[in-house]
């Protein structure tokens, strides 16, 4: 089953200093860390804070080339998470036909905002998360982990570049 999910915010991980996206439900029930590349989470907070660079973006290029085209993007999947790797899946429907394009979670998610797509997860990535190691670095895992779990939603701040 999938999960629709929002944005819940863009931060860096105090022990990695790598950007994570933080996809939530609506419930605010679940939540999803994903480590992304410091090029991917400028690019997604561009897009949160509405900022328009003065040449697109490669995210902004494929947007155009997709709505040139005739396409939509119907939704993004994070689909799977195999060895420590999230996978996602992009939606789109062209000529009444749907094409499913495997991708980064970073860069799905960096091209549904500008689509202004929703983004799903499927629930056993979120089950599966929750019992594998997902920090970059083995280093302090434990710590990242508390760390997480005693995240408050209501304080999580946006991302800056």
């Amino acid at each position: 089953m999938q999960i629709e999910m929002t944005i819940k915010g863009l931060m860096v991980d105090p022990i990695t200093n790598m950007p994570i996206v933080i996809l939530r439900d609506k419930d605010g029930h679940k939540v999803l860390p994903i480590w992304v590349g410091v090029f991917e989470a400028n690019a997604i907070a561009l897009q949160i804070e509405n900022v328009t660079p003065q040449r697109p973006m490669t995210h902004d290029l494929l947007n155009n080339v997709i709505h040139d085209l005739k396409a939509d993007i119907k939704k993004i999947v994070v689909s799977d998470l195999k060895d420590n790797t999230f996978y996602a899946l992009i939606h789109l429907s062209i000529a009444g036909e749907t094409m499913v394009i495997d991708a980064r979670p970073s860069d799905a998610i960096a091209l549904a905002l500008r689509a202004r797509s929703p983004i799903y997860v499927e629930d056993s990535v979120i089950d599966n998360a929750k019992t594998v190691d997902l920090a970059p670095e083995k280093g302090d895992s434990e710590r990242l982990q508390k760390w997480l779990e005693n995240l408050d939603p209501d304080t999580m701040g946006k991302y800056k570049m």
